[in-house]
């Protein structure tokens, strides 16, 4: 395909390419990621030139990494981020985000294939910004954008994100280039793009005023990125309302494009062209009920018995398991300065799908 961050399988099989974090977030990969000690501090000497090398990067990318002391921290960043949030989201569906079967769950062309894209560059494009107006990246600082007072905003301890400088390096270190005909790299891009807008449409400008009295004789304002559990809200939404595309040729200009399904409310017998906002898929899911190469299953997950159980446990029913619980209770604040509770025990009921 000529895409630049493709992934080359065994055999004869084509490139497929890979999202942002993909190389970080396989199970595989993360065990090569070094820990969290002081050792893993970029702005100590040349340790970033290590960090870099422990991570599964491209040569390009190596290169980029190893001349921006504080990349390959971010990066680390990143991936925590984006699997956090992505688990966070997927906690009460089958599949759960599990780093079980991602590897093979990214070959494909699945809804959550769509999501691990979107949410991989969305969090690399939090975490760059960010690390930007922390001061952990040399080759960036705080958001200049012209229309704000960003030069004076530093004299009263405050930095906007720099989501600018963010985007531009995230479209270098991807390397995006038109891939022609083939419709699988342009489904796994438009979703990258999905994922990065998501975090530009949730940038924020902030405002303080300084004066007497609360007054706003001075106004000082900068760009705030929002939380990014709001940006995996987003994309899970995006998620649920994903767009099924087929490959349909433009006879115009002679090439494939995304052409989708209409949405509910509309004819299903006429195409439509996917929004920049729409997650697209090209495949059905699996139930991910049982366990295959893309999933665990969910037989053993805890759930609800109200809100989750029944949809969860996919008809084969739940256990239910009575157990004994301390907390803290009956608390009363104390002179001066601490507070003074009792421990009082509960029964706790935990419902867990059958094998």
């Amino acid at each position: 395909t000529g895409h630049p961050a493709a992934l080359t399988l065994a055999g004869n099989e084509k490139p497929i390419a890979t999202p942002p974090l993909a190389r970080f977030t396989t199970s595989s990969s993360l065990t090569h990621l070094p820990s969290l000690g002081p050792s893993a501090n970029p702005a100590q000497g040349k340790a970033h030139l290590k960090q870099c090398d422990l991570l599964k990067l491209s040569r390009k990318q190596k290169r980029l990494c190893q001349r921006e002391p504080g990349l390959a921290e971010t990066l680390r960043d990143a991936v925590r981020l984006s699997i956090m949030e992505c688990q966070y989201q997927f906690r009460n569906e089958r599949w759960n985000c599990s780093l079980d079967g991602r590897t093979s769950l990214l070959k494909r062309g699945f809804k959550e294939t769509a999501f691990l894209y979107a949410v991989s560059s969305a969090a690399l494009t939090h975490a760059l910004a960010r690390a930007c107006s922390a001061g952990r990246m040399e080759r960036c600082t705080c958001d200049d954008s012209p229309d704000l007072e960003n030069r004076k905003a530093w004299q009263w301890g405050v930095c906007g994100d720099n989501l600018k400088y963010s985007t531009k390096f995230l479209k270098n270190f991807l390397g995006q280039k038109k891939i022609g005909k083939d419709l699988r790299a342009k489904v796994d891009i438009h979703n990258t793009n999905v994922g990065i807008k998501a975090v530009k449409n949730g940038l924020k400008t902030t405002c303080k005023c300084h004066g007497v009295s609360g007054s706003c004789a001075v106004r000082t304002c900068w760009k705030q990125l929002s939380p990014f559990h709001e940006t995996g809200k987003i994309l899970k939404l995006r998620y649920d309302d994903a767009v099924k595309i087929f490959s349909a040729t433009n006879a115009a200009v002679g090439h494939s494009e995304l052409v989708g399904t209409q949405r509910h409310g509309h004819s299903p017998k006429s195409p439509a062209t996917p929004r920049p906002t729409d997650l697209v898929y090209v495949e059905d899911s699996p139930s991910f009920c049982r366990p295959s190469k893309y999933s665990l299953g969910t037989a053993g997950r805890t759930c609800s018995r109200e809100a989750s159980c029944d949809s969860l446990c996919c008809g084969r029913g739940y256990n239910t398991q009575s157990r004994m619980v301390t907390f803290s209770c009956h608390c009363q604040v104390q002179w001066c300065c601490y507070v003074e509770c009792q421990q009082c025990m509960q029964e706790e009921v935990i419902y867990s799908c059958k094998h």
